[in-house]
């Protein structure tokens, strides 16, 4: 039986896939919605999907250099205050870019050419800690149903938010203490009802082989700094989670953090924020995430040119990540108490009006608290 909030008698959120929420979800009609788009000409939305090998060849030629760069550095410099400088570029590099490589060749949009996002798929989901077949999979039902509760696997702060949880992930310590010891479950040949619930059954044994995959580097990568009696090792495999992610915590957690669930318009539910050049390198353009949203097979490439032909239609977005913050922390403190709070943001006279469809949320902040 369901319990209830007693500060807006709704249903409380249960956040498995498998749970009430995911049965609300399927008979409310919010499970593989028809989602709000803005109206783009079709000629100009297929020149913007088309895909080109080049910005990716080059932004990746540079990624790898970076990372080779900076771990030589690292090594040669080891044992010294040395190392420090390039180690703490090596782990955002690692850990954070890593993460929108994931992501964009994930989506097939990187590289015009199929195996080269495949390559530096399978390479940043290793970085990432994720095993690359239940990944994608539920990357898949994130865009399908992005923040619906019961069905989105991929929510980053769920309500109430836990604070010391998120504050954690800057350290990338919740890596170890979860994504590792899925990998290690997986390997073992077990998935979650969870996993099962959006990963296709024929898919299974391709997940259990990639979790094996990544285990075994991760037992050589020990083994390795055992006979070498030095941490050098692994502090570039896998180590690197610790003190790199904080890049990726900080520019994903704005998200969607403070916003509506269960909505099917991606203006309510996700956020766009001016970031500096080099944090857009790193983050390879997903700032601009309502756009992502809307039109997710838009290369990363040219989401700057979806979002000045859109914008009329869409929120203002941030014009930092430090004003983004500032307006969704009084937010998450509020939510701590009630669950249905969040931010509405304002659509500016151009746009059209939201596509509102609560089914647990109802209960909104004013655009500016």
């Amino acid at each position: 039986m369901s319990t209830i909030d007693g500060n807006v008698g709704k249903p409380k959120r249960d956040y498995s896939l498998v749970g009430e929420s995911t049965k609300r979800a399927i008979e409310t009609g919010l499970a593989s919605a028809e989602w709000y788009h803005t109206d783009i000409p079709r000629k100009t939305m297929k020149e913007l999907m088309q895909r080109s090998d080049g910005p990716a060849i080059r932004d990746t030629v540079l990624w790898i250099a970076l990372i080779l760069g900076s771990a030589a550095g690292a090594i040669h410099f080891w044992g010294t205050w040395w190392c420090v400088p390039f180690f703490a570029v090596y782990g955002v590099l690692y850990a954070s870019s890593s993460d929108s490589r994931w992501h964009e060749c994930g989506h097939g949009t990187a590289f015009r050419t199929r195996w080269m996002n495949d390559v530096v798929y399978e390479i940043a989901s290793f970085m990432q800690m994720r095993n690359p077949v239940q990944w994608r999979w539920s990357h898949a039902r994130h865009h399908t149903d992005t923040i619906i509760v019961g069905r989105d696997a991929e929510i980053a702060v769920m309500r109430p938010p836990d604070l010391l949880r998120a504050a954690l992930s800057f350290t990338g310590l919740l890596d170890f203490r979860y994504l590792l010891p899925i990998l290690f479950r997986q390997a073992a040949g077990k998935l979650s009802d969870d996993e099962k619930s959006y990963i296709p059954e024929t898919e299974w044994h391709k997940a259990i082989a990639a979790a094996r995959w990544h285990v075994a580097i991760y037992v050589a990568t020990v083994a390795l700094a055992f006979y070498t009696w030095s941490l050098l090792p692994l502090m570039l495999i896998g180590g690197a989670r610790l003190y790199g992610t904080w890049h990726m915590v900080l520019t994903g957690l704005l998200q969607h953090i403070g916003l509506a669930d269960n909505v099917t318009d991606h203006r309510l539910n996700t956020r766009t924020v001016y970031i500096n050049p080099i944090s857009r390198w790193i983050y390879w353009n997903m700032n601009y995430h309502v756009e992502h949203h809307m039109f997710p097979m838009v290369p990363y490439h040219a989401l700057p040119r979806l979002h000045e032909l859109i914008k009329h239609d869409l929120p203002a977005p941030n014009p930092s990540m430090w004003h983004a913050y500032r307006e969704v922390w009084p937010v998450v403190l509020r939510q701590l108490r009630y669950e249905d709070f969040y931010l509405k943001r304002e659509l500016p006279a151009t746009a059209k009006p939201y596509k509102e469809e609560f089914h647990i949320s109802s209960f909104p902040l004013p655009s500016r608290p």
